[in-house]
């Protein structure tokens, strides 16, 4: 099918790659469509949809065939070790396999250098392992007596075993096995047995399915055309690597730093635009439904992967944190750090480095994916340091509108959450470590200086002054959790806790 995308791609100056996966993006908008007329009485109908539908995204589309062997033999592995290893360690038996096979793949992409505009097998792998993870923990916590388990578990717990169909359907549910959203099997059975609108219809409707699908769907697929034209158009100019060309030098130091957050946003926009899609295909399939709003309409959010307005704008780093990749983000805590945890121990910081590693060898085995993570569990000392000691000075007293004071608070915090985060992103994209180095250095290393000097002050006697000054005019910082709306992914937030007590250590 390759001579329907080469015109376009040459007309575009897209790879034939790039302008595939976005086509099958958008063409699985009106196939959402399809699959929500596919009846809930017909259970088995809408699984082998998901199936067909997918089995024609990579063989014909995207000439994967190789590659949806090599998925299809992660998820008959894994259901049949879920099925027959009853002991404790079936789910970690399950991680191996499918991330091994994942790393597998990651060094052969690496071994022939491809680049981002190369659509192989890893993309939808990652989705894959966390979705087939997911699953075997599922299963387990099936096993396991009720009384044992938390209330995600309790709520995504897997009692009745898959048909080998069901289990097909769910791992190659086709809005979200290129790039996401992945999702757990409890999520997916409700949406195929329809379940998941149950005691949540309008009492102006009739139907089973809520109205107002359709309306949310198709304005999140304009969202993420917007965001694709912005990327085609201004990629070329705006991009990661252009700090590492001579013509970057050749500008003043302001021009540099302007230019390269610019580039950033530019850079992000791809995430935005494919995620976006992805969400609107899966809202027309009916997952992501969450109820309705304060005037009767209904709202599709369940399914949602990026916040776009609270990373481009977020109060601190913490909120932009929360609002990126957002179904990974839960993969890690309730398949990772959750797990590695002993049971009637608190999470530590062994949990919080095991969840930091498994997140970076999920992504690859780049140095620059590295880097990214190192330093971001730095930044996030830094910004938890920030909320504790300085916010509880210019929060307002409860119920008072909000000051001056706290206004300029959020947007120094907004300013300086979009300059760590394109510093910190810039190896995530150049991959490498010579280049990221190299980028780094010809930022004259700021976001170092901005996190390092941050860090000297609170741990050299900035904190035990700012508590002290707290407790003497009455503010108390344990106002900052409970005012604040997102959660930080528990390894950062973990570890930024552990690297604090390691230092007291140090000091004895």
């Amino acid at each position: 099918m390759d001579a329907l995308f080469v015109p376009l791609a040459s007309a575009i100056g897209a790879s034939v790659d790039q302008i595939k996966l976005i086509s099958c993006l958008l063409i699985a908008c009106p196939l959402g469509s399809l699959f929500i007329r596919i009846p809930a009485s017909q259970p088995n109908l809408k699984h082998l949809f998901n199936l067909l539908v997918s089995v024609f995204f990579f063989i014909p589309v995207l000439n994967l065939s190789w590659g949806f062997v090599q998925l299809l033999g992660s998820v008959l592995g894994t259901y049949y070790i879920a099925a027959n290893v009853k002991g404790s360690n079936m789910p970690w038996i399950v991680f191996a396999f499918v991330m091994g096979h994942l790393t597998v793949n990651h060094v052969i992409r690496a071994f022939y250098n491809l680049s981002y505009e190369t659509f192989e097998v890893t993309g939808p792998q990652m989705v894959l392992t966390m979705k087939l993870t997911t699953f075997a923990w599922n299963v387990w916590d099936g096993r396991t007596a009720p009384e044992n388990l938390d209330k995600w578990q309790l709520q995504k717990r897997v009692t009745k075993y898959p048909t080998l169909l069901e289990f097909l359907g769910y791992s190659f549910y086709f809005p979200g096995v290129l790039v996401g959203p992945y999702l757990d099997y409890a999520s997916y059975i409700s949406l195929i047995d329809e379940s998941l609108f149950e005691g949540k219809r309008s009492p102006s409707s009739t139907r089973s399915i809520p109205d107002g699908r359709k309306r949310v769907a198709y304005r999140k697929m304009l969202t993420g055309l917007v965001f694709l034209g912005i990327f085609v158009v201004l990629s070329p100019s705006f991009y990661y690597a252009i700090v590492i060309t001579p013509w970057f030098m050749t500008q003043g130091f302001l021009y540099r730093m302007v230019y390269f957050q610019l580039s950033g946003f530019i850079e992000r926009s791809k995430y935005y635009a494919i995620w976006t899609l992805t969400e609107g295909a899966s809202i027309l399939t009916g997952l992501g439904f969450t109820g309705y709003g304060p005037s009767g309409e209904s709202t599709w959010e369940g399914a949602a992967n990026v916040k776009v307005l609270e990373i481009e704008l977020p109060s601190n780093f913490k909120v932009l944190l929360d609002s990126w990749n957002i179904n990974t983000n839960i993969w890690l805590r309730e398949c990772i750090y959750k797990r590695v945890t002993p049971k009637g121990k608190k999470p530590g910081f062994r949990s919080s480095m095991l969840t930091f590693a498994t997140s970076a060898f999920w992504h690859g085995i780049a140095t620059g994916y590295y880097l990214t993570f190192f330093f971001g569990g730095f930044i996030t000392t830094a910004g938890r340091l920030c909320r504790a000691n300085l916010r509880p000075f210019v929060l307002p007293p409860p119920g008072a509108p909000t000051t001056i004071t706290k206004r300029i608070y959020d947007l120094t915090g907004t300013f300086v959450s979009i300059l760590i985060l394109n510093y910190v992103a810039a190896p995530f994209m150049l991959l490498n470590f010579t280049d990221s180095i190299e980028a780094w250095r010809r930022l004259h290393w700021y976001g170092f200086w901005m996190i390092g000097s941050t860090l000297a002050f609170f741990w050299l006697g900035g904190s035990t002054f700012l508590k002290a000054l707290q407790k003497k005019g009455g503010k108390v910082a344990e106002k900052v959790a409970t005012q604040e709306s997102h959660v930080m992914p528990p390894p950062l937030e973990d570890m930024a806790e552990e690297l604090k007590e390691l230092q007291h250590r140090m000091k004895e």
